[in-house]
């Protein structure tokens, strides 16, 4: 096997095994056993555990900002910010809950990954969160929310939910939880609220 074909085996195992068990209790011989190498083989590409999870960080990160935008990039520049939004949603949570391992185990370990990884990965995920906010001024520019919503609290409020679904989410076969029914719940609430009437002014 190629060099870079077994490198990358060893991501897919290591991110597999992050998003199931989490960062602490998978140790470099669970990687090594499941690539079905020895652990000493494992410095022939990664000198430590830090440094594959560092590279499945950035992997996660990676995949879910392309998916994101190849879906709003694909509506075009004159698509209705319901659309755009829908489409940054839905990117997000496929990417999370359907290509593959990195995006989940990005949710799940960085919290619990040392100091000096999250420092090492957190220009990408920083480049990302732009992104959002960008996406989510351009909207609220075109008059899609009300001018005294706080597009930060909006933009936590997205990303905390899309990323919390990896916690719950599992497939069914009515497809009443598909990401796209949960796009489409969170787009209408972000845009329309979830009363049925106007709720009275919150003092």
């Amino acid at each position: 096997m190629p060099r870079t074909d077994s490198r990358r085996l060893v991501l897919d195992h290591a991110a597999r095994l992050f998003r199931e068990r989490g960062y602490a209790e998978t140790s470099q011989r669970d990687i090594a056993d499941a690539c079905g190498i020895r652990t000493a083989s494992l410095y022939y590409h990664f000198a430590s555990k830090e440094e594959i999870v560092a590279e499945v960080l950035n992997i996660g990160v990676a995949t879910v900002s392309a998916e994101v935008e190849r879906r709003v990039d694909a509506l075009g520049p004159d698509a209705a910010p319901a659309a755009r939004l829908q489409a940054a949603i839905t990117g997000h949570l496929c990417a999370l809950l359907e290509l593959d391992n990195y995006t989940g185990a990005n949710i799940r370990i960085f919290g619990h990954v040392p100091p000096r990884v999250r420092e090492i990965t957190m220009g990408p995920r920083d480049a990302y969160e732009a992104w959002w906010r960008d996406l989510l001024a351009k909207i609220a520019a075109q008059g899609a929310f009300r001018p005294e919503v706080d597009l930060k609290v909006i933009r936590l409020l997205l990303l905390g939910a899309m990323n919390w679904t990896v916690e719950w989410h599992r497939p069914r076969p009515d497809a009443a939880e598909s990401v796209e029914a949960i796009a489409r719940s969170l787009t209408d609430m972000a845009l329309r609220g979830v009363f049925a009437e106007p709720a009275a002014a919150i003092a």
